[in-house]
């Protein structure tokens, strides 16, 4: 199975990375991870709503410009579907054993993904109501796509 990562903007913080490139590693027995980044737009703290369209907007372009086009699209989204552990893994050995080879995870930038992406996706999955910075979202996602295949190998996890 290949997992590809597509994010909005760089990963700024070392401490961020250092995870990131930890759980690649880790991640490296069970599927070929890709991590693909595009470039988030600069934008004042507060803007219109007309605004905050034009920047989803355009990196929700970059975005779906990166999309390989038979790739299963999960969108990271607030209101997505809610999983626990067991049920996310479950959900990628349905996915796996439903041919989907190539499973591509959206993670928008400070203002989210845009319809067009959304519109795009597959499903829509939610880690939670809370907003989490974009950066550590993508620790967070890696930790639980490497606890998913742990569990689905009945593999000991430290909890």
């Amino acid at each position: 199975m290949k997992i590809t990562v597509l994010a909005v903007g760089k990963i700024k913080e070392k401490f961020f990375r250092d995870a990131i490139e930890e759980y690649k590693k880790r991640l490296g027995r069970y599927c070929r991870l890709e991590i693909v980044e595009v470039e988030d737009e600069r934008a004042p703290e507060s803007l219109s709503p007309a605004q905050e369209l034009l920047v989803k907007g355009k990196e929700g372009e970059a975005l779906l410009k990166r999309i390989p086009p038979k790739a299963w699209c999960i969108a990271l989204a607030i209101d997505g579907r809610k999983l626990d552990s067991p049920g996310f893994s479950k959900k990628l050995e349905s996915l796996a054993l439903a041919q989907k080879s190539h499973i591509v995870f959206l993670i928008g930038g400070s203002l989210g993904l845009s319809d067009e992406v959304l519109k795009r996706a597959d499903e829509r999955l939610s880690f939670s109501d809370m907003t989490f910075p974009h950066q550590l979202m993508r620790v967070i996602l890696l930790e639980q796509v490497y606890r998913a295949f742990k569990i689905a190998g009945n593999e000991p996890y430290h909890k």
